[in-house]
């Protein structure tokens, strides 16, 4: 699914837009600010988005709030009013150990690289690559990965 989002030139890429990219990437810094998570690595796709991170609040009511934020912003600066924005499913994972928080943040990291984007992942603008951690991983077992793409 993931190879498909990166390379579909089909549907909404209003995540192509830099002002709509830096939306939800200053959102996603603002929900580490206001503690509702401890923010990972991230990676703003044309059509999707991959974030690794560790929730502080329940993980239904942190995505409602990273969504609804992000979707009202980038709507109005689209001109759209009372649609939707994000599609209603995402993916959530939950991480196990430092090991696989390393493989996970590795790929999110490096999906620009293999959409072809970019050649090295610390090129691509709307990424944690290449930036220090921000955070302490700390507890990876209760750490979660989710993905939402746009609609």
């Amino acid at each position: 699914m993931d190879r498909y989002l990166d390379t579909t030139r089909q549907g909404p890429m209003y995540l192509a837009q830099e002002f709509i990219a830096a939306i939800v990437v200053a959102s996603l810094r603002r929900g580490a600010e206001m503690n509702h998570y401890d923010l990972g690595a991230y990676v703003v796709m044309s059509n999707h988005v991959h974030v690794l991170l560790l929730p502080k609040i329940p993980p239904s009511r942190l995505l409602q709030s990273l969504k609804g934020a992000t979707a009202r912003e980038a709507n109005r600066v689209l001109g759209r009013t009372g649609e939707t924005f994000w599609q209603a499913e995402s993916y959530d994972h939950w991480v196990r150990d430092e090991k696989e928080w390393q493989r996970i943040e590795a790929y999110i990291e490096n999906n620009p690289v293999k959409a072809g984007l970019v050649s090295r992942a610390e090129d691509y603008r709307w990424s944690s690559a290449g930036k220090s951690a921000e955070t302490s991983l700390g507890a990876a077992d209760t750490s979660v990965c989710a993905t939402f793409t746009g609609s």
